[in-house]
This record gives C-alpha cells, sequence and structure tokens, in this order.
C-alpha cells in the first residue's frame, strides 16, 4: 500500500519535471528558491563555526577565492561523499588561493563531530536558522540544498551549481575556478 508520504512526493518530483520540461521555471530560480545574481557582490554572512574561532564571516576571506558549499546534513551519505572530495583536492584549493567553507543547518557540536570523523580540515558553519541558506537560494524549510558558489577575492559571485552530484563536483568546482582564475588574470593583463 502506498503511504500518503511516497504519494505527495511523487506528485512533487512530477510537477517539477513539468515545469523543467516546459521550461517555466527561470533559470535564477532553484529548488531552495531565488538565487542570487552572478557577477554581483554575493551575500554576506556571518555564522558559528565548529572551528573554535567563534564565527566566520564571509568578509574574512576578502583577497581569497572561496568556495561555499550548502549541503544538507552531516554524517549522511551524499554528504559526506562530497566533504570528503573537497578534503581530498584541499592542498589543490589552496594552491589556487582558495578557500573552502561548508553551510549546512547542523549545529556547531556536529560539524565539530563530523570533522573529526572525516579529517575535515576545512570550517563547517552552523546555519540553524536557515537565513544564510535562504539568501543563497539553498533552503528547503528545515536544511539547506545541495548547492555551491564561487565567491572571487573582491566579495563578488562568480558562479553558482545546482543540482550537484557529490561523487565529482569537487573536480567541477576545481575546473571552473580554473576557467574563472584564468579569464580573471587575463583580463587584468
Amino acid at each position: 500500500m502506498t503511504s500518503r508520504r511516497t504519494l505527495l512526493g511523487a506528485l512533487f518530483a512530477y510537477v517539477l519535471a513539468i515545469l523543467a520540461v516546459f521550461n517555466l521555471v527561470p533559470a535564477a530560480h532553484a529548488l531552495g528558491g531565488k538565487l542570487p545574481e552572478l557577477n554581483r557582490p554575493a551575500p554576506e554572512f556571518t555564522l558559528p563555526t565548529n572551528t573554535g574561532d567563534g564565527a566566520i564571516s564571509l568578509a574574512d576571506y576578502r583577497g581569497k577565492w572561496v568556495v561555499v558549499y550548502f549541503y544538507p546534513k552531516d554524517f549522511t551519505s551524499g554528504c559526506t561523499l562530497e566533504a570528503r572530495r573537497f578534503q581530498q583536492d584541499l592542498p589543490k584549493y589552496s594552491a589556487k588561493n582558495t578557500e573552502i567553507l561548508g553551510v549546512s543547518a547542523d549545529s556547531v557540536d556536529s560539524h565539530a563531530e563530523f570533522c573529526d570523523s572525516e579529517g575535515l580540515k576545512f570550517p563547517l558553519l552552523a546555519d540553524a536558522d536557515g537565513s544564510v541558506s535562504k539568501a543563497y537560494g539553498s533552503w528547503l524549510g528545515f536544511l539547506s540544498a545541495r548547492h555551491t558558489f564561487i565567491v572571487d577575492p573582491q566579495g563578488v559571485l562568480r558562479e553558482r551549481f545546482t543540482g550537484v552530484n557529490p561523487v565529482v563536483h569537487s573536480s567541477e568546482v576545481l575546473a571552473r575556478l580554473n576557467e574563472l582564475q584564468a579569464t580573471t588574470v587575463s583580463s587584468a593583463t
């Protein structure tokens, strides 16, 4: 017997598929809401972190590229895989003057346990009320959608990723970061 929840989920997926097929959803929207515009200042934020620094602000990273990735939940299979890939590629990001920031609605304590468990060396930020996830169009009511944003050293949003596949996502972000940095260097000369 099909449960009510399963039926509603299937109906929701069907409606989203119809909207996508007929291109009835504007490009600036994603499942989590209205996405911030590219080539505009990225939404600023300050959130508590597991690193012992108290809180981290996007503005703390001026002069560096920043990858801000939103994910649903610590210790789940997709989120763990995505975090492991970012950690595995962390030296490549560091070589490109790029910091990684993970954001979810989980608590600072959950983030600390997750980082310890997975050996993560980048900060995870606790967006308990979803305010930052909402500002980035990545809020699903009680958790963050799997979206990623690249912010340049001046704090301008340069790229956004929705429909993320955790298996290959870090390599996709690195490839796009290479393109963005090459464009920035060539336009500066």
